[in-house]
């Protein structure tokens, strides 16, 4: 976990990053605190730079960041002590085991060679690969390459872990058994997680905030509850009775009709934070009103809103 005098867990200040001329990412400022954190943007963005580049694998051209409370110029071989990262590609040595490549991992993370036997039979188990462990890995199915790319992440026991695409080719099955470890990295065993990934979904199950970078800029960073907030004026109305009934009263009361399913129809309140003409209607049409609920943007819808339709 983050000492309490090192402040937020990442915080950058004019940073900007650049391959030759070309600007990669420009004037970053932000304080992102701890937790669990989704990384979002479309291709090209910058997210992977800006991942990289918090490693201490790329050299601001400018500004500076810091990582756990370290200045990523000055203490880049501190900081990858306590910092994990899965990549979203393999890198292991042909015929290592799952063993020899999370041992090797330790290993190069500084461990001495006993605490990094430990920690790959540790780590092994946590990621459900106890039985595999000694298989070469050019034999492990997609699932069990990024659990073993999970486990060489976590043998040194970081601060903060950077996950790129964790669920990247996995059936439905072995998604829900990743973000289910990745919840319990951040839930249970406080360890700071930053998750780049095109999924969503996987960014809604297991972050309490996210980070959208766009162009090299990044455009928003927000808790997720308040990014998905309420529309102020939709509803999804369930009735008892003629739901048909119900759809023409609300039209004649100039009220917005969406999607019709279930007994419930989407509606758009006439006057923004009124909801009596919905129970008008209702009475109009012979109907009573089972529930009323507030329609809330998806990540998606809210991810289209910010990028402005990109």
């Amino acid at each position: 976990m983050t000492a309490a005098n090192e402040g937020p867990l990442v915080a950058l200040e004019g940073l900007e990053v650049r391959y030759g001329k070309r600007v990669a990412l420009e004037s970053l400022d932000i304080e992102i605190p701890g937790g669990a954190i989704g990384l979002l943007g479309p291709n090209g963005a910058g997210k992977s730079t800006l991942i990289k580049t918090l490693l201490g694998l790329l050299k601001p051209y400018k500004g500076t960041a810091r990582v756990l409370g370290h200045d990523i110029r000055k203490d880049a071989s501190v900081l990858r002590r306590r910092v994990g990262y899965m990549p979203e590609r393999e890198a292991n040595f042909p015929g290592m085991t799952g063993f020899g490549a999370t041992h090797y991992a330790g290993r190069l993370s500084g461990l001495p060679d006993a605490d990094a036997r430990r920690r790959a039979h540790e780590t092994l188990l946590f990621a459900g690969l106890e039985e595999e462990r000694y298989r070469p890995v050019s034999t492990y199915s997609t699932g069990m390459h990024q659990r073993v790319k999970l486990a060489q992440a976590l043998v040194h026991d970081p601060d903060l872990i950077f996950l790129d695409e964790p669920t990247n080719g996995l059936d439905p099955k072995g998604r829900v058994e990743m973000l289910n470890l990745i919840r319990t990295l951040a839930q249970e065993k406080g360890i700071h997680v930053i998750l780049s990934t095109h999924l969503l979904r996987d960014v809604e199950e297991v972050c309490q905030s996210v980070v959208v970078v766009n162009a090299g800029k990044v455009v928003r960073h927000e808790r997720i509850e308040t990014m998905t907030k309420a529309f102020t004026e939709a509803r999804v109305v369930r009735v008892d009775g003629s739901l048909s009934d119900y759809v023409a009263a609300c039209r004649e009361r100039g009220i917005g009709v969406g999607e019709v399913k279930d007994q419930g129809v989407q509606v758009t309140l006439a006057e923004a934070g009124s909801t009596r003409s919905l129970f008008e209607a209702a009475a109009a049409a012979g109907v009573v009103v089972r529930s009323m609920d507030a329609v809330r943007l998806s990540l998606e819808d809210a991810l289209i809103d910010v990028l402005g339709g990109t």
